[in-house]
């Protein structure tokens, strides 16, 4: 079946190809790309500063995605919502506002193996300047976080946990509800990387709970350089500023300065306002779509794959036996070929994936490979996607000269 939403994206009119590589950035369809033309064709001006009309409006759209990604993710008011360049910014600005405001010497930071280097290394950062100590949690042989690791590396002496939503090498959706109550008892605030759970998961930040949630505009159909924090209130007001310049201020002297309230503190300098409104109608889009049939059409082309893939033994799925654990991202190796010719070979036939470590070297030792090929869906591939990945894919070994 074709996918009825691949119409909606120009790139694949202007460069067909069969994309797998949706977990390092999404593709954007052309009501996105529109959205982002028109800020800049009728709106472009400095938000937040001119009095005159066309700088009203540009604010004016620009705090009206702040409202929409709020009702997004449930968020309690649009004023927690942060907006930055990235998830990895999103980290970093936790890391180095509240971390090394809060973290002391002796106190833990609780994370996992797991991790993208974005949600790992901002707190190795963090431990070697405070004399704090980073604790490990692991997981099972399939990516699952065991209950006794969560109770056993999440202790009194935590006072930071950071953890991904979903992995972006295995797909495994992590218990973070479990990770945040047990944080909570423990007295840590929790900091959740969502960049690769939000285009795929309905995420509920209220039910959740997390003190922090990071993400990108990029990997869910919006622009390039537009991401998100969302903060607690009380936490975001006792956080010292990220960057300071200009906007993030209430008042300035020469010997003295008086900072903004909540978001503005955090969002120095000229923002990314057409980036912001074309996430608006990203969400837009998906909400169009829904969640459900983005999981329908992820878990359908998953165990197409994996039917296709396991009938080569020299073929090695990384991750969760079962195809509906992985959210769309397949990582695998194939005896005797290093996952970069993996990449050249299907690149070829116009099949693009992605191949290495992924952002992810601890997690590569952990599973004791040095790097993956990395096949990740979204809800404009179809089945003639995932025929023509397992096709070229089953095939590789012949074309490098094995017998099979």
């Amino acid at each position: 079946m074709i996918s009825r939403y691949k119409k909606d994206f120009p790139v694949f009119e202007n460069h067909p190809c069969v994309y797998l590589d949706s977990a390092a950035t999404s593709q954007r369809p052309a009501s996105v790309i529109e959205a982002e033309k028109h800020f800049y064709e009728t709106m472009n001006a400095n938000p937040l500063r001119g009095l005159y009309d066309l700088s009203v409006k540009a604010t004016e759209a620009y705090e009206n995605a702040r409202r929409d990604v709020a009702e997004f993710i449930n968020a309690e008011e649009p004023e927690r919502i942060i907006f930055t360049r990235n998830a990895s910014e999103s980290l970093n600005l936790v890391a180095y506002s509240y971390g090394l405001s809060n973290i002391k010497s002796g106190d833990e930071i609780v994370t996992t193996v797991m991790e993208h280097h974005s949600n790992m290394l901002p707190w190795q950062m963090v431990a070697e300047r405070t004399g704090a100590r980073i604790v490990y949690i692991e997981p099972d042989k399939e990516g699952f976080i065991p209950d006794e690791e969560i109770r056993s590396k999440i202790t009194e002496k935590a006072r930071l946990v950071a953890i991904g939503h979903v992995s972006n090498v295995l797909g495994v959706k992590n218990p973070v509800e479990k990770i945040i109550e047990r944080a909570h008892k423990c007295g840590a605030v929790v900091v959740v990387d969502g960049a690769q759970a939000v285009p795929h998961i309905q995420v509920d930040i209220k039910q959740l709970d997390a003190d922090f949630y990071a993400f990108s505009g990029h990997k869910m159909l919006a622009p390039m350089g537009i991401g998100v924090l969302y903060g607690k209130r009380e936490l975001l007001e006792k956080m010292p500023p990220f960057l300071v310049g200009g906007e993030m201020i209430e008042s300035v002297s020469l010997d003295r300065v008086t900072y903004a309230e909540i978001p503005h503190k955090f969002e120095a300098g000229t923002v990314n306002a057409a980036g912001a409104y074309g996430l608006s109608a990203a969400i837009k889009y998906l909400k169009e779509i829904g969640f459900d049939e983005i999981r329908r059409i992820e878990d359908s082309l998953t165990e197409q794959i994996f039917d296709g893939l396991h009938k080569c033994e020299y073929i090695h799925i990384q991750g969760p036996e079962d195809p509906k654990k992985h959210n769309g991202i397949i990582s695998f190796t194939i005896d005797g070929v290093h996952p970069h010719d993996i990449s050249s070979i299907l690149d070829g036939d116009g099949i693009n994936i992605r191949a290495g470590h992924h952002c992810a070297e601890p997690l590569m030792r952990f599973l004791g490979v040095g790097s993956t090929a990395r096949a990740s869906l979204y809800l404009y591939n179809d089945e003639e996607d995932a025929a023509a990945f397992v096709e070229k894919t089953l095939n590789v070994r012949r074309w490098l000269g094995f017998e099979s």
